[in-house]
């Protein structure tokens, strides 16, 4: 077991941004450069505290709603994705949108719409009410059925036993999801699995890693806000995976010094939307106290990258105009 004498630093990697995030953050600070302020965003970018407020400094203005933004100006829809219904609303009030979806989430919604034409009950894996989960069954309201783990298997009812199939959530815990999947299966032993597996690549990374970490690790902190399901995730994991306490904190003012009482190694990870900056500045907390000694923990390498969205290449001042 970790001794105080023994203080050290397992940094967990990857960690932070995942493609998506990078490319949804890029696309509004690109529209904020070559359109001007204000460049509207519905919902947040991504979940993180800090993204938002430093874009907001730039000029971008989040709504809740597509109806808050003012005829012919332009939206940003989040990393996250939305219904078809939302892409009508932006027509209807005359905007020119910029669609940061993150590629992941596209593919899950056009795995929705193909079931859905071949008649099948789609049981999405998933969290009510969150983003993600609202934007894929609103490609199919009639055919999905969300399934809020594994307890909640037992209150799904289908059409055709025969023509079902699960989707998931991109951002929620593997062994969760498979856990919840295994029931489904009990149930309808003719489930369709995706083609393949909805749960981001990232999230997965970021799962693994800190599955390896964990039982090495007295204190875990992850950095990333509370409405972050994927960092969330990462604290549920840690926990169920050998860290005596872990704890989810946006910023190093929030860490608490009565954390290190006892503690010899402390575990670090950063959810998938979250820039490093957050990170070095824990870093930096942990070092004024004695934990100077990192040692970086790498599970797998990522060179994924996503291309801007395509709307980012057209005159879109123009075109809101010309709706006007």
């Amino acid at each position: 077991m970790s001794t105080t004498a023994q203080r050290r630093v397992l940094l967990a990697a990857p960690r932070g941004y995942c493609a998506g995030v990078d490319r949804a953050v890029i696309a509004v600070e690109k529209a904020l450069e070559q359109y001007g302020a204000p460049i509207y965003v519905r919902k947040e970018i991504v979940h993180n505290k800090y993204v938002v407020r430093t874009l907001e400094k730039q000029g971008a203005i989040f709504v809740d709603e597509t109806e808050e933004v003012p005829e012919g100006s332009i939206v940003v829809f989040s990393a996250h994705g939305v219904a078809p219904s939302v892409h009508d609303e932006a027509k209807a009030g005359k905007l020119a949108t910029i669609d940061a979806t993150c590629p992941l989430v596209t593919k899950v919604h056009k795995e929705a719409v193909r079931f859905a034409d071949e008649d099948y009950d789609i049981l999405l894996v998933g969290h009510e009410g969150h983003e993600e989960v609202v934007g894929t069954m609103g490609e199919a309201p009639d055919r999905i059925h969300l399934v809020d783990g594994a307890e909640d298997v037992a209150n799904v009812r289908v059409r055709d036993e025969s023509k079902v199939v699960w989707l998931s959530q991109t951002t929620l815990s593997v062994d969760e999801t498979m856990a919840t999947v295994g029931e489904l299966k009990k149930r309808f032993p003719l489930l369709v699995s995706p083609p393949s597996d909805d749960i981001c690549y990232a999230t997965q990374n970021r799962q693994v890693v800190v599955k390896q970490i964990a039982p090495e690790t007295d204190l875990l902190i992850v950095v990333g806000s509370k409405n972050s399901s994927n960092s969330v995730r990462l604290v549920e994991v840690g926990l169920e995976y050998g860290a005596k306490a872990a704890h989810l904190v946006d910023f190093a003012e929030e860490l608490d010094e009565a954390w290190l009482a006892g503690v010899g190694t402390v575990g670090l990870t950063s959810g998938a939307s979250v820039p490093e900056i957050l990170v070095q500045g824990v870093l930096a907390w942990l070092a004024e106290r004695g934990f100077g000694d990192v040692e970086v923990v790498r599970t797998a390498e990522e060179t994924l990258t996503f291309s801007l969205p395509k709307e980012l290449r057209r005159d879109l001042r123009a075109e809101a105009a010309g709706k006007l």
